[in-house]
C-alpha cells in the first residue's frame, strides 16, 4: 500500500473508533441518572462500597479515622450551562471507558497486517490483556483513590471559618482525571512488552533504571493523587508492581528470542 493509502486505512479505523465512543456516549447521556447519582457521585456518598468497608473496618479495630466521606460534599453549579456541558462531557467520557476495547481494536487491526508472523505469536491476546489492565486501573482508580481524594480535598480546611461548597466542574474533573490516569498507567506492562520485542528495551535496561522508574512512580502519584501520602502510596505502589512485571516480560521475550536463534 501506498503513504496516502495508509492514510485513508487509518482514517476509517479512527472513524470508527470514534464512531463507538459517540454511541457509548449517547447511551449514557440518555441514562443520566445512573451515571450521575450511581457512578460520577456515588464515591462521595456513605453508602459506597468502599467508604462502607472502610467504616465497618474502623469499627472492628476501634479506629475512627479510617471512617471516610460520611457527610455528603455538597455540590453547586455557578454557571448557567455548567451542568448541561458537565453532562455531555461526563457522557464522552464514559463512552470512550465503555468504548475502549473496541477502539484498541481498531487500532490493533490497522498495525496486525504489518508484523511478522513471529511477532503475531507473541502478540496473541493484546486486545484481551489491554483491554483488562485498562479496566482493572480504572476499578482500582474508582474504589480506591477516588474515595480517599473526596475525603481528603473535600474536607480539608485552612480554617474553620472558610465553608467547603465545592463546584460541581471541580468535581467531575477530579473524579474522571483520576480514573482515566488509573487506567492508562495500568497499560504499562502492555507498553513494556511491544518496546522490548521492538528491541528498545530489555530486562538489563530496566533494572539499571530501576530506581529511577521509582522516583517517576512516586511523581506521577502525587500528580495524579490529593496530597496525602496514603493516596500517593496507593497509587505508587501498583506502578512498581506493573514495572517489575515489565522486567519479567521482557525478560521472557529475550528468552523466547535466545531459543529462537539457537535453533
Amino acid at each position: 500500500m501506498s503513504f496516502l493509502d495508509h492514510l485513508e486505512e487509518l482514517r476509517w479505523h479512527l472513524v470508527r473508533a470514534f464512531a463507538s465512543i459517540f454511541v457509548f456516549a449517547v447511551l449514557a447521556f440518555i441514562f443520566k441518572e445512573f451515571v450521575f447519582d450511581e457512578v460520577i457521585l456515588a464515591p462521595s456518598k456513605p453508602d459506597f462500597f468502599t467508604n462502607r468497608f472502610l467504616c465497618e473496618l474502623a469499627d472492628k479495630l476501634s479506629m475512627p479515622a479510617l471512617c471516610i466521606n460520611q457527610v455528603p460534599l455538597t455540590l453547586q453549579n455557578i454557571n448557567m450551562s455548567g451542568q448541561f456541558t458537565t453532562h455531555i462531557w461526563v457522557s464522552f467520557i464514559a463512552g470512550f471507558v465503555a468504548a475502549f476495547p473496541y477502539i484498541f481494536w481498531e487500532f490493533w487491526s490497522f498495525i496486525k497486517p504489518a508484523l511478522y508472523p513471529e511477532e503475531l505469536k507473541y502478540s496473541r491476546g493484546a486486545i484481551f490483556f489491554s483491554s483488562a489492565l485498562f479496566m482493572v486501573g480504572v476499578l482500582f482508580a474508582y474504589y480506591i483513590i477516588c474515595p480517599l481524594s473526596v475525603q481528603f480535598l473535600g474536607n480539608y480546611q485552612v480554617s474553620t471559618q472558610v465553608e467547603n461548597i465545592v463546584n460541581l466542574g471541580s468535581y467531575i474533573s477530579t473524579i474522571t482525571s483520576i480514573v482515566l490516569a488509573g487506567g492508562i498507567i495500568f497499560e504499562l506492562p502492555i507498553v513494556i512488552f511491544f518496546l522490548a520485542r521492538v528491541g528498545l528495551v530489555s530486562s538489563g535496561f530496566l533494572k539499571t533504571y530501576r530506581r529511577h522508574a521509582i522516583v517517576v512512580a512516586l511523581l506521577l502519584a502525587a500528580i495524579i493523587t490529593p496530597p496525602d501520602i496514603v493516596s500517593q502510596i496507593l497509587v505508587c505502589l501498583p506502578l512498581i508492581l506493573l514495572y517489575e512485571a515489565g522486567i519479567i516480560i521482557a525478560k521472557q521475550i529475550e528468552k523466547g528470542r535466545e531459543k529462537e536463534f539457537s535453533e
